[in-house]
């Protein structure tokens, strides 16, 4: 067996244990990483760490650290619970609201997973009183989350801009978040259109202009502060983002304005050893050539005018069952320029569009994190059955949507 071939077949076991287990696949990865490198090859310990993502691991860390403290302060709760007061009690407007809070929310910095846990619980409530289907709510929720998930200060979005940059097409951060957000704003205004007009028109004048909201604390107004001074200082002055975010942290957590062990138990450190044990055995794949093997036989699947809805086909279906941040942008992305390459035609910004809107889609489907977050945010268990069979039916057919989605706008973007 050559090391090509047995670096893609580490890939592809990684791959299928992501699907059918709950094992950390960064730790299959780095473990199977070392295997090759060290015993299939002469490559050796060193060039195996020296495919561990040390920039993109601490961009990571720091913006999660950041809104981990603003989290476990309470800062962002506060911040949604006003948000939702600006529906005045419309309960055809709430689904919309919803939409736009969770999109804000992880746009900024805390990405889709740790928006929808603030937002779910919160969101369910008050759709339920305002005689919103459940269903309704947690679409809204889940792809206003995931429509800002690829922002340029978004953990994933960090991702995705990463691996492109690595790739040799980086430098569309706002095209990257734009595909996305225009695929997840057309399914939810589908779905929004649809369930209104199916939903009892029940008032729900108390639902939100009576809440109780107390007031924001001392450490809470520092947060907004240092996440204003954040934001500005990376769009404005250029400033590393996570290093800077690993500074706001540092200010917060010195100040006392947030609590550094809670915060540190916030930070999703599986995603992050997931991110970064799959990126180890991706590098292992580009010095062994197991990468050039793996796009040639994507390329057999696709032509260069079918490319866009094919790689978003196979990635939206792998992401149903797998990790989208984890999995499958880490080890489809790098694949872009060699795809193109074999197919001998093709827009490799709009293949990585594509790889982006497909796997991110399918994410409300209740076997990803997003949506068991929001059945589990229903408490009848009959409903939250039911909410999981809708739920895993629309997850599903997300992966064909994505795929239109892709053709349709993937291309027509990418030339702009």
């Amino acid at each position: 067996m050559t090391p090509a071939l047995a670096s893609l077949l580490a890939l592809i076991a990684a791959i299928i244990l992501s699907i059918t287990t709950r094992l950390n696949v960064g730790l299959v990865a780095i473990g199977l990483a070392w295997i090759i490198g060290t015993w299939l090859t002469d490559l050796g310990p060193e060039a195996v760490i020296r495919g561990f993502p040390t920039s993109l691991f601490l961009t990571l860390t720091g913006v999660t650290l950041l809104f981990a403290c603003a989290s476990a302060n309470g800062t962002l709760e506060q911040v949604a619970h006003r948000a939702v007061r600006l529906a005045r009690g419309n309960g055809a407007i709430l689904p919309l609201l919803f939409f736009l809070i969770s999109g804000l929310v992880a746009s900024v910095g805390p990405g889709s997973i740790s928006t929808v846990a603030l937002i779910a619980p919160l969101a369910m409530a008050i759709g339920a009183r305002a005689g919103l289907p459940h269903f309704l709510t947690a679409l809204m929720v889940a792809n206003g989350a995931n429509a800002g998930n690829l922002s340029p200060f978004s953990a994933v979005g960090i991702i995705a801009n990463s691996k492109m940059a690595e790739a040799g097409i980086g430098g569309h951060e706002a095209k990257v978040w734009f595909a996305n957000f225009a695929a997840h704003v057309v399914v939810s205004l589908v779905a929004w259109t649809w369930l209104v007009r199916r939903r009892s028109r029940a008032p729900a004048a108390d639902v939100t202009a009576t809440a109780e909201i107390p007031a924001l604390t001392r450490a809470q107004v520092i947060t907004i502060l240092i996440l204003l001074g954040w934001i500005a200082g990376v769009l404005i002055f250029r400033l590393n983002v996570g290093l800077s975010a690993f500074a706001g942290a540092t200010v917060l957590i010195g100040l006392r304005a947030a609590d550094e062990i809670q915060a540190m138990h916030q930070v999703p450190w599986r995603i992050l050893l997931m991110v970064s044990g799959v990126s180890v055995l991706i590098g292992l794949l580009e010095v062994t050539g197991g990468m050039d093997l793996f796009t040639t036989l994507l390329s057999r699947l696709a032509t260069p005018g079918t490319v866009n809805g094919v790689i978003a086909l196979v990635t939206g279906t792998i992401s149903i069952w797998s990790s989208t941040s984890g999995v499958v942008l880490p080890a489809f992305l790098p694949t872009v320029p060699g795809l193109i390459e074999k197919l001998g035609g093709g827009d490799a910004l709009a293949v990585a569009l594509s790889i982006n809107v497909g796997s991110s889609l399918v994410d409300v489907s209740p076997l990803s994190t997003l949506g068991a977050l929001c059945v589990a945010a229903v408490p009848d268990s009959q409903e939250a059955g039911k909410l999981f069979r809708q739920l895993l039916i629309w997850g599903l057919s997300m992966a064909v949507v994505g795929a239109l989605l892709a053709v349709v706008l993937a291309g027509p973007l990418a030339r702009l």
